[in-house]
């Protein structure tokens, strides 16, 4: 019997024949961390390549913590960021802590719930609106003459700290760890123009010249210090690294690999897929890096199953592509339109393009049916479902899961 979780406390137990089930992956190596805040601080004190935070700032400073969308344990992270900025003596009216609102229909909670009066009402929380000129800084422009926009707070901080969680240098839309900064804090033009389908062209060439393009900036705003986060399973983390940009980035990759790369001799008829987490990882872009993670190791004309616990309604372009009668013509018109949710809607397509689309999840059966998938109501009639396979590949944590075939 082999248990699959998902969500914050689900599970679905499958149980195969023998020479049925080719692999049970997507087990991160190592153990997650046991006591967060102590890590964060930790890794404060004694930052990768760079004197301690306490040595980099002065009480007068104007502190940006620049919050990435989809970090996992949120309020914690920022608690002991916060924590350890007022242990240096940085006043907390002189912090603010940014934060973006990504496809606005993905559940955003408070990251800064657990700190404590007074702090907590003297930091400021910004939210990130980027059609709003006046929220936006002019930097210069690019080495192609666009304009390069950055929130104002960014802009004009004496000190900023990104807080990214680390994603596989081949996930589609992730640009590396200036992320949290750019192009998260930019202008609606600048987002368009990084929410590509190209994106998902294995070649990656497009994305890679964006990822050169995310580097500039961070350059172009001195950005020096970073804290990023190595997942596990759920929303736990396996490891926080701080310190010099090239360093936490170099160490992060090696980490995130040891932890995550995986190989399976052969795909499977059926791929089992499973979002382990909170609300803050049942998100659409969870959806997206589960389906590009399951793809390659499906049997073209073969199912996907996705076990979470969304309950937040598809953006407008999935609802539009469900709609289409030609979806290869809508990709096209929406890949010129780049509205929030484009890179979802490809990826989405593209697993429906090889695969049926299996999804169990709190939404309406009807919205799931109106999407192309097909509605599971219970891990019992997954199971059901797996029975009638010839080869299975269960995928646990596939947003961050990076198997590859041998």
């Amino acid at each position: 019997m082999n248990v699959l979780r998902y969500g914050t406390d689900s599970a679905v137990a499958l149980d195969f024949e023998e020479g049925v089930l080719l692999a049970d992956c997507g087990h991160p190596a190592g153990k997650p961390l046991d006591h967060l805040e102590k890590a964060v601080a930790a890794a404060l004190d004694d930052p990768l390549a760079y004197p301690a935070l306490s040595r980099c700032t002065t009480p007068s400073d104007r502190v940006v913590l620049a919050l990435d969308h989809g970090v996992p344990q949120a309020a914690q992270v920022t608690a002991a960021v916060v924590r350890s900025l007022v242990n240096a003596r940085v006043h907390p009216d002189g912090i603010t802590l940014l934060q973006s609102r990504p496809n606005g229909y993905s559940p955003v909670e408070d990251p800064c719930r657990l700190l404590q009066e007074p702090v907590r009402s003297q930091i400021t929380l910004a939210t990130h609106a980027p059609a709003d000129r006046e929220q936006l800084g002019y930097l210069g422009a690019d080495t192609s003459g666009e304009p390069i926009l950055v929130n104002r707070a960014i802009h004009d901080a004496d000190l900023v700290l990104p807080i990214g969680c680390v994603h596989s240098d081949a996930a589609s839309g992730y640009f590396g760890i200036h992320t949290p900064v750019f192009p998260t804090f930019s202008d609606e033009r600048t987002l368009q123009r990084f929410r590509t389908i190209g994106a998902l062209d294995p070649r990656r060439d497009y994305e890679q010249k964006l990822a050169k393009k995310v580097e500039e900036v961070a350059w172009l705003l001195g950005i020096s210090f970073t804290i990023q986060l190595v997942p596990a399973g759920g929303a736990s983390i396996l490891h926080v690294l701080a310190g010099q940009c090239d360093a936490v980035g170099q160490r992060a990759r090696e980490l995130y690999h040891t932890a995550w790369n995986g190989s399976v001799s052969e795909q499977a008829s059926l791929v089992v897929a499973a979002i382990e987490g909170d609300s803050d990882q049942q998100t659409w872009v969870n959806i997206g890096r589960a389906l590009d993670a399951a793809v390659p190791l499906v049997e073209d004309g073969g199912a996907i199953a996705v076990c979470c616990d969304l309950a937040a309604r598809p953006g407008p372009v999935l609802r539009r592509l469900s709609r289409s009668e030609s979806r290869q013509a809508t990709l096209r018109q929406i890949g010129k339109e780049r509205p929030e949710d484009t890179l979802i809607a490809g990826q989405l397509a593209r697993a429906l393009d090889c695969a049926k689309i299996y999804l169990l999840s709190r939404l309406e059966p009807s919205l799931v049916e109106e999407l192309d998938m097909i509605h599971v109501a219970s891990g019992k009639e997954l199971a059901r479902l797996a029975g009638h396979h010839k080869s299975c590949i269960l995928l646990a944590n596939a947003p961050y899961a990076t198997v590859k075939l041998k």
